[in-house]
């Protein structure tokens, strides 16, 4: 085909445009408007349509059907299918009403409402997926065949974990190109889908996601994954290769997008495959920097030498990357507007095409404006209609198919097989993208909307929604005196190698300045003692990270002192100040965020992402302290006309602060603020373990503007200079972090009042938990495997949240066991400085001891079914590997103590009421977890799981400050909620002030009442 010489751009764009809309309107004309009322595709659009138009229905009817392959008798399919239209309330459409009305009780009517769902979910799957077994699979591609269209298998399979479930879905892959190669060699060909403008083409085309080659795949752990993913992924190659067959990569949530590329470049560039040509890779027009990715593909790819395919969506994870995006708090990676992404889309295709030498392009997309716009592309730049595809998803769209077949063009079909359960989230996304508002495919084919707006250019659109826009307000949310309302500090991205890299580089830095002096802080003055607290890196003895010097009983007095002789002047000092110092802090903590994080992980072997966790909870504890301040420090007013009634808080007077080192950063940084910003002064005890990390607190808050004595900083051993600290009859207040026993003690202490004392000693403590996740036998076992592990074995257990016990229902036992176990191995153990690390060492040689005492009772108390073992590491640092232990019973000291380490008791219970009871029998209430996906039952574990923090299909840990307000009751607290509205208040007094404002009759508000309702008698 000749290319259509044009001598500017601008008239190119307008004959592009004019021939984009003509060619769409014969492609409209050619399909119609939908399938027939005699064609089956019409009664599945119309019963779609009818049950799933209202948001409600939709979202319980995808819950069952996502759930669905899960329920093992034909009760719980009933019970959950009635649980989930409940809650669709009189939204429900007649036609699934009359079904659950109508089905008798007992046996026979859940066998009849059981046959019901399953065939009408069956019905459903096999519209989107061509089914369950390779000879299935091979029927589907055959009658695609028969109608002149290619395809692309997919092979559907459960969310990878483990090692074992990585080698399967490998395995899968080669069993697939093998027992499809031979049949297809044997088709007769098709030269409109068996051939391009060089030649024939691969008849067999895989399609397959590097995520499902192994279980963790982390660009922090870039080189580890990079590693188990090549080694499934060479085999495939070469199979692939030798049997004449196309691979495709898919493309996945944008974590996973730099990796996935680089990864692809990098296996295609060896010398084994680096003059193969059949291999591609997918592009996500709805990412802004598609284009970018492409220009970078084009370039390696001229490097390279061989040409290689892309396939170019708008993308599938849009929900997902908003929602995620907007939870964490960092930008939105993806257009918000469809128009943009539309736009997006056309700006790529045009690229595509004028670099298909390099790429070759396949056109993903059901839209009929783009598809006719890459038609007319092609013409406008003079590519053959035979060097580029379009691609489509089976089962949706087939009018467009066969449109564009006859237009001659070459049509693939993304065809997925496999079994129901794995296939279930691919079945609902592809009924979401039938069902959306924003569904070209639905707009098009319920007829509401005209030809012409259907082919608009969506740059025109574009411009359309920018005017709506400037005439809309957008309410902003209430400022606190001029502040933004508070929002999440957003954890690092570390997929971004920018971040990698300064993580990196701080780690470099804070090692030059290991082995330092650090000492005590008292009126704002150092001081030297004869002892100090040697601070050690625990994954390696030789390591010190610092000196703090070790205060004792006189220094504990001299603190206080100086704390006692500050708190006047600072508890004066108006309260704006005060959260001005906060707020300083928070920035100063921004400006050394990768810095503090890298003492972190020397100090208290943090990995990277826990440290930037602790970080950022730190920043976060000063900027919502400092604004729950300013809302506080004006009190209450309750007036009425002539009299104010004036509700006040005060300060109490000198804090002494106990964290613990396990949150090295965030947790000393949200008590200390907390008792500075409501006007108290500060004696900071730091946790043994890590002296450093809060000297730099004290630092920061120093270099924040805090004056001279407000804080004090003293290091020291509990038992020496704890007994002072808060039995002292100046201090007012004790706020301790750290385990129960010592909680209890500071309570008994703190209790007794010394002579000379003149007030009740308010203590804040927040202790222990022996926190379990219940395992519901409908429970997302991909999504439970995976949150317990970051549960349990996270920071190596040693968190006041951690898992330590999980509750299994009964039928789900041996199963849910047997992947947790597997997916544990696959954890990796080592360095906190190593970014590949998820297990690290435990915080020193007293915990490591314990934790082994409790590692010997686990093995009478229980079936140990996973030790890991830690090699050499041993002889470097306190290392312990993950254990669990099955078969616990309640009553064991492993299920009923605190361990802090990496030890999980699994726990059988016959239904969730056992489950329940065994989860509230312990003497703690801190943390808990639920997964399930029956309402009931969450609606029953919301009211009787007793404990502070609960949480539904989730990992336990990592509250967030407001968001989740962290603490526990019954022996893991007094019930203070660290990071939420009334935590300031611990630390204040309230008095009340009334004055009458009357005299002689006559009140300054006077003027203020209604003289117009009640007219004043003259008194004559």
């Amino acid at each position: 085909m000749t290319a259509i010489s044009m001598p500017e751009p601008a008239a190119r764009a307008d004959l592009l445009e004019r021939r984009t809309q003509q060619i769409g309107r014969e492609l409209f004309a050619q399909i119609g408007r939908g399938p027939a009322p005699w064609d089956r595709a019409w009664w599945d659009d119309r019963l779609m349509a009818l049950t799933l138009d209202d948001l409600r229905v939709k979202v319980q009817l995808f819950r069952f059907i996502d759930v669905l392959p899960m329920l093992q008798s034909d009760a719980a399919v009933r019970r959950h299918l009635e649980e989930y239209l409940d809650e669709a309330g009189a939204a429900l459409p007649s036609l699934i009403n009359l079904p659950l009305a109508l089905a008798p009780g007992g046996p026979f009517g859940d066998q009849i409402l059981a046959r019901l769902a399953r065939a009408a979910a069956t019905r459903m799957a096999r519209r989107f997926i061509a089914g369950s077994t390779p000879a299935e699979a091979f029927a589907a591609i055959r009658r695609l065949r028969a109608r002149r269209i290619a395809f692309t298998a997919d092979l559907l399979g459960e969310a990878v974990i483990t090692e074992a479930e990585a080698d399967a879905y490998a395995q899968n892959c080669l069993d697939l190109l093998r027992g499809l190669a031979p049949p297809l060699a044997a088709e007769p060909e098709i030269p409109q889908i068996d051939r391009d403008q060089h030649g024939p083409i691969p008849r067999l085309n895989l399609s397959l996601k590097l995520t499902s080659l192994t279980p963790r795949f982390d660009a922090l752990h870039a080189e580890a994954t990079a590693e188990r993913v090549l080694d499934r992924l060479r085999p495939i190659l070469r199979t692939a290769r030798e049997l004449g067959a196309f691979v495709n990569v898919d493309m996945e949530q944008y974590a996973y997008k730099d990796l996935t590329y680089a990864l692809f470049r990098r296996v295609l560039s060896e010398p084994e495959f680096r003059d193969w040509p059949d291999a591609g890779i997918v592009a996500q027009a709805y990412l802004p920097e598609a284009l970018d990715d492409l220009r970078s593909l084009r370039d390696w790819v001229r490097q390279r030498g061989t040409p290689i395919a892309v396939r170019l969506v708008k993308g599938a994870y849009w929900d997902y990357e908003v929602l995620h995006a907007r939870q964490v708090g960092w930008p939105v990676p993806v257009y918000l507007e469809k128009w943009a992404t539309d736009a997006n889309y056309e700006r790529c295709t045009e690229f595509l095409l004028q670099n298909q030498q390099h790429l070759h392009p396949a056109f993903g997309s059901h839209n009929v404006r783009s598809l006719a716009h890459a038609l007319a592309a092609a013409e406008t730049f003079g590519v053959p209609r035979d060097a580029f595809e379009v691609q489509m998803l089976y089962g949706m769209g087939e009018p467009i198919q066969r449109a564009l077949v006859e237009r001659g063009v070459r049509v693939r079909v993304y065809t997925p097989y496999g079994a129901m359960l794995p296939g279930m989230a691919y079945l609902v996304r592809r009924l979401l993208e039938n069902t959306s508002n924003e569904s070209f495919l639905k707009a098009s084919s319920i007829g509401r909307v005209p030809v012409e707006d259907l082919l608009r250019d969506p740059e025109e659109v574009g411009a359309m929604w920018a005017r709506k826009r400037s005439r809309r307000e957008v309410p902003q949310a209430a400022a606190i005196q001029g502040l933004p309302p508070f929002r999440n500090e957003p954890p690092t991205d570390f997929t971004r190698p920018e971040h990698r890299e300064a993580m990196r580089q701080a780690l470099d830095e804070v090692a030059k300045q290991l082995g330092r002096d650090y000492p005590l802080r008292i009126g704002g003055q150092p001081i030297r003692t004869a002892e100090v607290i040697a601070s050690r890196d625990p994954g390696n003895h030789r390591v010190l990270v610092g000196s703090a010097h070790r205060a004792q009983v006189e220094h504990a007095e001299a603190a206080i002192a100086a704390a006692r002789d500050a708190f006047p002047s600072w508890a004066a000092t108006p309260a704006e100040e005060r959260a001005a110092v906060l707020l300083r802090a928070a920035a100063l903590m921004r400006q050394e965020r990768f810095t503090l994080a890298a003492w972190e992980v020397y100090e208290c072997a943090k990995p990277w992402r826990e440290a930037d966790a602790d970080v950022a909870e730190a920043i976060d504890f000063c900027e919502f302290y400092a604004r729950q301040m300013l809302h506080l420090a004006p009190g209450e007013h309750r007036d009425v006309p002539g009299e104010t009634n004036a509700i006040e808080p005060l300060p109490r007077g000198v804090a002494v602060v106990i964290p613990p080192w396990n949150f090295p950063l965030a947790i000393p940084t949200g008590m200390t603020v907390a008792a500075l910003v409501t006007g108290n002064t500060v004696v900071l005890k730091p946790a043994e373990q890590s002296p450093i990390i809060a000297w730099h607190l004290t630092r920061i808050l120093q270099e924040a503007g805090l004056p001279p004595g407000a804080l004090n900083y003293l290091p020291g051993v509990g038992e020496e200079i704890g007994p002072t600290l808060i039995e002292h009859p100046d201090v007012a207040v004790v706020a301790f972090t750290g385990s129960r026993a010592v909680g209890l003690l500071i309570n008994r202490q703190a209790a007794d009042t010394k002579p000379g004392q003149d007030h009740v000693k308010r203590v804040i403590a927040e202790m222990g938990g022996k926190n379990a996740i219940i395992i519901d036998d409908d429970a997302d076992l991909d999504e439970a495997v995976v949150g317990v592990l970051h549960s349990a074995f996270g920071y190596s257990g040693q968190k006041c949240s951690a898992c330590s016990r999980v509750i299994v229902l009964d039928p789900i036992y041996d199963t849910f066991l047997a992947r947790l176990v597997e997916a544990a191995r696959s954890l990796t153990i080592g360095p906190a400085a190593d970014p590949a690390t998820d297990v690290g060492p435990v915080i020193d040689a007293e915990a490591h001891a314990r934790i082994l005492q409790y590692a010997e009772l686990a093995r009478t108390e229980g079936r140990v079914v996973l030790q890991v073992d830690v090699g050499p590491l041993a002889k470097q640092g306190h290392y312990i590997g993950p254990m669990i232990v099955a078969d616990v019973r309640p009553e064991a000291r492993i299920a009923q103590e605190e361990i802090f380490g990496p030890i999980l008791a699994v726990l059988r219970a016959r239904d969730l009421d056992e489950a329940l009871q065994i989860a509230n029998g312990t003497v703690y209430a801190l943390t808990g977890g639920l997964y399930s996906r029956r309402p009931a039952h969450i609606a029953r574990v919301r009211r009787e799981f007793r404990v502070g923090n609960l949480y539904i299909n989730r990992p336990i840990t990592g509250a967030l400050v407001d968001r989740q307000p962290f603490g526990g009751f019954k022996l893991s607290g007094i019930g203070t909620k660290a990071g939420g509205t009334d935590y300031l208040r611990e630390f204040l007094l309230t008095r009340t002030i009334t004055e009458n404002t009357m005299r002689r009759g006559f009140a300054p508000e006077s003027d203020a009442l209604d003289h117009e309702a009640v007219e004043a008698p003259s008194g004559i």
